[in-house]
């Protein structure tokens, strides 16, 4: 990975970090707020590089429709709920999450 790749995701991750529990914000927004308008996939391929026992909390990402984008029925898709209800958070019956009242500003 070249250095440049390696600052783009430690500001990425930096932002991620600041999310509080109990809120969630989409990648779009991530990538606004990291200096990058437009490059919401780009935080996307910055979250699949965290390591494992990563403390930055990547579950409060999700897509600009409230949903999780992990596939469906994988182990991280249900990771990603499982922690995000652990927050507080609900999901309505079509599995999206409402932004106006979990959206971190």
């Amino acid at each position: 990975m070249t250095s440049l790749n390696t600052d783009i995701n430690e500001r990425i991750w930096q932002v991620v970090s600041l999310i509080p529990e109990g809120k969630v914000s989409t990648y779009g927004d991530i990538a606004h707020k990291a200096g990058l308008p437009g490059a919401a996939r780009r935080v996307g391929r910055a979250l699949q590089g965290l390591p494992e026992d990563t403390r930055i909390p990547w579950h409060r990402v999700i897509n600009a429709q409230g949903r999780i984008s992990l596939p469906e029925g994988s182990a991280s898709q249900y990771t990603q709920r499982d922690r995000l209800e652990a927050e507080g958070i609900s999901f309505r019956p079509n599995k999206s999450i409402d932004l106006r009242r979990y959206r971190w500003d």
